[in-house]
């Protein structure tokens, strides 16, 4: 029979915690069990490993300490990876037995706390041990405590030895009901990995400017995009309804609403160009919303009737704006 013992207080001289455990793996070993220690404290950059190690492990105690609130954070990064990484079949075989000291309060809901995770991971759940224990040294004074935490570990030893069954426990229904989580196919070697990865700050930092400078260049392409878009916009609509008028040659200065650069329509025969930039003397200028430029190309209106009704100021020959309207023949089809 093996035992792990998984450490979740910080090593200090006068954890009550440690003086428990340590009696419990003397209990144990002298009951032929193998008992392998794994201190968290120590471990706690490869901590997302450690789930890998109770495959080999009959059973396993979670010993903590309450110094403040709670059973600490090294204790809930271990069963976070448990139930990450942790082989769910396995531990669902695998009897667990709490271990809490306190030297201040909360004692009891550290144990109840550590009870329930290992259930909710589908573990079997052994009788566990906690009290409130301000100095150690109380332990040489009291020999009923040491015979206490020997018949716990004999306890335990009895259950794991016997494989006694265990009545159904509504956590584990939670689990199974609504708190699946997918396993990650990782080795203990890419959980490692992953962790020191994690908790790389110049890692993470670089990570962090390389997605920024992704993000800016995604950005930029998207504002050429964008930019190209609007170099085009309208030109389309008027190349694709051009009727070609002989012997009319004529350059035509759109300047729109909005645009920074007016656009340009030079005309010859059955040739046509068109741009944004600047031109010199051009036959025809004209001013225009964007409003007035939409109802002409959806065919609410002509380019003489937006002259004639004040929606377009014009300069230049009258007579080579209204061939504007025999030039560009829209019949109302939409943008």
């Amino acid at each position: 029979m093996k035992i792990n013992i998984y450490y979740g207080g910080r090593g200090l001289m006068d954890d009550p915690t440690l003086y428990v455990i340590n009696k419990v793996q003397t209990v144990l070993e002298e009951l032929h069990v193998t008992v392998e220690r794994f201190n968290l404290y120590e471990l706690k950059n490869s901590i997302t490993t450690l789930p890998q190690t109770i495959k080999t492990a009959d059973g396993i105690i979670l010993a903590t300490t309450v110094e403040w609130c709670g059973i600490g954070g090294y204790m809930h990064q271990f069963l976070d990876a448990c139930w990450l990484y942790g082989d769910k079949e396995k531990i669902s075989k695998t009897y667990m037995c709490p271990i809490v000291m306190s030297t201040t309060y909360g004692e009891s809901q550290g144990k109840l706390t550590l009870s329930n995770s290992w259930e909710i991971l589908g573990g079997l759940p052994c009788s566990g041990l906690s009290g409130y224990i301000a100095d150690p040294s109380v332990f040489e004074d009291n020999e009923e405590y040491v015979r206490i935490i020997e018949k716990k570990a004999e306890n335990m030893y009895r259950t794991i030895n016997q494989k006694m069954a265990c009545l159904p426990a509504s956590n584990q229904v939670v689990k199974q009901k609504i708190s699946i989580t997918k396993n990650v196919d990782l080795t203990p070697q890419e959980s490692e990995q992953l962790s020191q990865y994690a908790s790389d700050d110049s890692y993470v930092k670089r990570q962090k400017e390389d997605i920024q400078e992704l993000t800016s260049l995604f950005r930029d392409l998207m504002g050429d995009r964008e930019q190209e878009d609007k170099e085009e916009e309208f030109i389309r609509e008027f190349r694709e309804h051009f009727v070609p008028q002989p012997g009319l040659k004529a350059v035509y200065k759109v300047q729109i609403t909005g645009k920074r650069k007016p656009l340009i329509i030079e005309i010859d025969g059955t040739e046509h160009n068109y741009y944004y930039g600047n031109t010199v003397n051009p036959d025809v200028e004209m001013q225009m919303s964007r409003e007035t430029i939409d109802d002409i190309i959806f065919a609410r209106m002509t380019f003489q009737r937006a002259f004639m009704g004040g929606a377009m100021k014009m300069k230049g020959d009258f007579k080579i704006l209204r061939a504007l309207d025999q030039v560009f023949v829209f019949t109302g089809k939409t943008l």
